[in-house]
């Protein structure tokens, strides 16, 4: 390995860019020490994305169990119903939290007792790859860092940024619609006003302090040492801070990201960066850089908003007018597709893809359906849409309609995501056909909880026994095509792909594993009638129908006719 001290490593040019000579110097020495120290003890594992990737998301708290650690049942139900078929699953913050439902972070090296300890995490690890949280923009301000910065604690006093109430930060982009700055009282009765971007019980980061760098990278290598092989790293658009700008998407934001990216791989080139940026499309997919030197997975935010969309109007036109203009940068990067997660559905991802008007539209048809709209202030002061608040099973058919119907769009909806370009992610919701959950939001008084319902471990079990019932359903045909897509190599993740236009019904993804010469011609009817086309004649026959309404034949003709919600997968060479 080439030192790290040489003036001439990225590592070292990145720290110079960051902080001035001095302040980098400082760096580089603790950043050398903290390499070192974990180097003797993370055993690195090389590993490759592929089409056998699925990454189920879920609380650690999801299901629980009398008298066991829920991340102990956790792994019991997906031991149960999932081993061999997911082989990876994002945790979301399991660390001890005040709010948010933790990604309020109170301790970053401790696991929240009431979900278990760094044993269970061991466990699961060792059985599935790891996905945690890297929630480094904010800490909670119950946290030792915070509390020692209200102390006036030296080695603590830059770790947060302060600033003057009467300062203009009119430009700063805002994810919600609360105060950015917020006031705390400190040892000495001083009010100081600090940095929250998404709540006063969330406080912002300085990274301009060198020394919280090198303690975020302290947790980050420790999670690694748990078994963690991809770090989620949340609201990293808003990490870098300076006054005058939007303070969102800075240089030196993208500088942070390839830098952590650079020093985790010193010790465990496995290990994959996902970014969450919850942002307007184009600027989501920034974060991909070169393709070879920030993250290697993006999550593809405007794909939920859009086939919510697609669904409800029984027309795909705008979603593969989105699709087409879906590129990579490099054959060593890829999409993280999902359609639910903890959150909810993202808005601001399509601006610019749908109008205003349809915008609207759809949270129109939601609140309809019994969800929910939470709103973000402009800058003209005004409140716009951006977020749908709704489980995605009821964003798409409204809670009166028969269960077929509900089970059929859901089910479209989860097999698009499957067949698109990337890594699919599943929420444990989506997973077993979850509905509103009201009188959490009741309780709560938070919107996004209506999509995060705990469930006793035996109620589930007898829901996802009970023949007929809509858990089941879901859960037997998640499995029944991940079982199919995780067998097929042109699902790799890094393979060309590309988008056919066979309708205005129709959502056609055409995949290729140039490798072993293969290909997925995957077709899915968006519309409520029987539709016909004719597959181009670049697409060689005969084709062997993997996926028909559970049946399988051959296709011996170019035109195809799908009945209404149906998924058509082929399977041809190239």
């Amino acid at each position: 390995m080439k030192h790290i001290s040489d003036k001439d490593h990225t590592i070292n040019k990145r720290l110079h860019k960051l902080y001035p000579p001095e302040v980098a110097d400082r760096a580089v020495d603790s950043i050398i020490d903290l390499i070192f120290k974990y180097k003797s003890r993370i055993q690195s594992k090389p590993y490759q994305l592929s089409e056998k990737d699925v990454i189920l998301i879920t609380y650690g708290d999801q299901v629980n169990k009398d008298y066991e650690p829920s991340l102990q049942t956790l792994k019991g139900f997906m031991d149960k119903h999932l081993k061999g078929i997911i082989n990876s699953v994002h945790i979301l913050p399991f660390y001890p939290y005040s709010s948010d439902d933790g990604f309020s972070v109170v301790n970053y090296g401790a696991v929240d007792p009431k979900m278990g300890s760094w044993r269970e995490i061991e466990q699961i690890s060792g059985d599935y790859r790891l996905m945690v949280d890297g929630v480094i923009n904010h800490i909670s301000q119950f946290s030792d860092w915070f509390k020692a910065f209200l102390a006036d604690d030296p080695y603590f006093q830059d770790f947060f940024t302060e600033v003057d109430p009467s300062v203009d930060l009119s430009k700063v982009v805002r994810p919600r619609a609360l105060p950015l700055l917020s006031e705390f009282t400190d040892a000495n009765g001083k009010i100081r006003h600090v940095w929250t971007t998404f709540s006063k019980d969330q406080v912002d980061l300085n990274y301009k302090s060198h020394r919280v760098l090198r303690n975020v990278l302290d947790a980050l290598f420790y999670y690694v040492e748990k078994g963690a092989t991809l770090i989620r790293l949340d609201a990293i658009a808003f990490i870098w801070k300076e006054i005058g700008t939007e303070c969102v998407h800075l240089e030196q934001t993208h500088e942070l990201i390839q830098l952590m990216r650079e020093v985790l791989h010193e010790v465990a080139p496995e290990v994959i960066i996902i970014t969450e940026t919850n942002v307007p499309h184009h600027e989501n997919v920034s974060y991909f850089g070169s393709g070879s030197d920030e993250a290697q997975m993006v999550y593809n935010f405007a794909l939920p908003p859009l086939l919510v969309h697609s669904i409800l109007n029984k027309n795909t036109e705008t979603l593969m007018g989105w699709a087409k203009t879906l590129t990579l940068p490099s054959d060593k990067v890829c999409f993280f597709n999902f359609t639910a997660s903890h959150d909810g559905i993202g808005l601001r991802p399509v601006k610019g893809i749908l109008t205003d008007a349809e915008v609207n539209y759809v949270g129109d048809v939601v609140k309809s359906h019994g969800g929910l709209v939470s709103y973000k202030t402009d800058a003209d002061g005004s409140q716009s849409p951006y977020e749908l608040n709704c489980s995605y099973m009821d964003a798409l058919t409204h809670p009166d309609e028969e269960d077929e119907i509900r089970y059929k769009r859901m089910f479209l909806a989860q097999v698009t995501v499957l067949a698109m370009p990337g890594v699919p992610g599943v929420y444990f919701h989506s997973l077993v056909g979850s509905r509103n959950y009201h009188d959490g939001v009741k309780h709560s008084g938070v919107n996004r909880t209506i999509n995060r319902e705990k469930y006793h471990i035996d109620w589930l079990e007898k829901e996802l026994g009970t023949q007929g019932s809509l858990s089941k359903k879901m859960l037997d045909s998640y499995k029944r095509i991940i079982s199919i897509r995780v067998n097929e190599p042109a699902f790799n993740p890094f393979g060309k792909f590309e988008f056919l236009d066979l309708g205005t019904s129709l959502f056609v993804v055409d995949q290729h594993c140039m490798h072993q010469k293969e290909r997925i011609v995957a077709l899915h009817n968006f519309s409520d009638t029987n539709i016909t086309c004719e597959l181009p004649e670049t697409i060689a026959f005969p084709l062997t129908n993997i996926l028909i309404s559970g049946s399988e034949s051959k296709i011996t003709s170019s035109s195809i006719t799908l009945e209404p919600f149906q998924i058509l997968w082929l399977k041809g060479e190239l």
